[in-house]
């Protein structure tokens, strides 16, 4: 029988470009093992910081090292060298490599902007190929977090309060911008959140429990994004809970997080030590459950498939459990949560990448 070729996509252009290769790298490993080794060829695709795709040896290496390639490599006389092997390409960023047309089934593995906020996924669909996780609409409603919260809404899902803002309403005249620090003192007071729409990973993000505070916030998000969000802060236990599946999805066990920070930054996230990840949580049963319930119904108002993490907050002081985000393709190393979370609910790394493959595939033949 012959092996499903998958196309390995990882790198890209967004602030989560090494995230995604650490991702890339656990997968691989995944793929290589049995029985899934005797079932899929792996081609592995690197995008590089400027948009350009690589196929052949070098992406294979870069699994390897899992140093992010900053540069096309040149040869003493200046030359290309990816071009005296006929299986390296590097091409024009609208251009793709020849090996694309090998691949059966496509694993993007991408994190933030130009990666599961649906742009990738609408250059698939053109492909005709299948692939892993959500759609167009459901990647790019989980990328926008003032589209996604609409959208919570909209099912009648619980939040924290929260306020859209525009960088024209930031960066305009000394007249609109005071008044809008007005209305979102009076709307939400503080602390508060101050987040770009479209980022992952905490970047950009900040904790504001001043006027002064709020200002510089909204000024720096503003040079991320052109749509930002203003959350209302809350005391809250951090809890989490992985759906795996399509139209039939099924919910993990639920996790939490703890850390010593004064919320969960980029650096927190992202430092070993600094965060400890309990799974499962030490949740009353009822409240694991409605987290669990909540989470297949986010799901489903994104219109999410395949795979997605589901983060809330559980006011432990009364009882409120709160919906924070949805996250379409979740970081995918081995002690990541979303693969962690299904390893505590019976279903190991190895397998769980099979089962998001052949998710694809059903997904595609429907």
């Amino acid at each position: 029988m012959s092996k499903l070729r998958v196309g390995l996509l990882f790198g890209g252009r967004s602030g989560e470009h090494e995230v995604s290769i650490s991702s890339a790298r656990a997968i691989a490993t995944a793929l290589s093992a049995q029985p899934n080794a005797s079932k899929y060829e792996v081609l592995p695709f690197y995008i590089q910081k400027d948009g350009r795709w690589l196929a052949g040896d070098l992406p294979q290496q870069l699994l390897g090292s899992g140093a992010p390639l900053l540069e096309s490599p040149k040869t003493p006389q200046g030359e290309n060298h990816l071009t005296s092997n006929p299986q390296n390409q590097i091409l024009s960023r609208w251009q793709s490599p020849s090996q694309v047309a090998e691949v059966d089934v496509w694993l993007p593995i991408l994190h933030g902007p130009n990666g599961e906020d649906g742009t990738i996924q609408g250059l698939l669909t053109l492909m005709q190929v299948p692939f892993v996780g959500s759609g167009v609409l459901g990647s790019a409603l989980g990328m926008d977090k003032i589209a996604m919260k609409m959208a919570f809404d909209q099912a009648g899902l619980p939040q924290v309060k929260y306020k859209a803002v525009t960088r024209a309403q930031v960066w305009s005249n000394p007249c609109v911008f005071p008044k809008l620090c007005d209305e979102i003192e009076a709307a939400l007071g503080y602390p508060a959140f101050v987040k770009p729409a479209n980022l992952g990973s905490s970047v950009g993000i900040a904790k504001v429990r001043s006027r002064q505070e709020l200002e510089a916030a909204l000024d720096n998000a503003a040079g991320y994004d052109r749509r930002l969000i203003v959350e209302a802060g809350v005391v809250a236990r951090e809890v989490e809970c992985a759906v795996l599946g399509n139209d039939q999805p099924q919910a993990s066990v639920v996790g939490e997080i703890t850390f010593d920070s004064d919320f969960y930054d980029y650096e927190t996230k992202y430092t070993e030590g600094r965060a400890d990840l309990l799974i499962p949580a030490p949740l009353p049963d009822n409240i694991s459950r409605q987290i669990q319930d909540m989470a297949l119904q986010a799901f489903a108002a994104v219109d999410a498939a395949g795979l997605a993490r589901v983060d809330f907050f559980y006011v432990e002081a009364t009882g409120e459990l709160l919906i924070n985000e949805i996250n379409t393709f979740p970081g995918f190393t081995a002690t990541s949560m979303y693969p962690q979370l299904w390893a505590h609910s019976g279903i190991p790394f190895p397998e769980l990448v099979d089962r998001l493959i052949q998710l694809a595939l059903e997904r595609y033949s429907v």
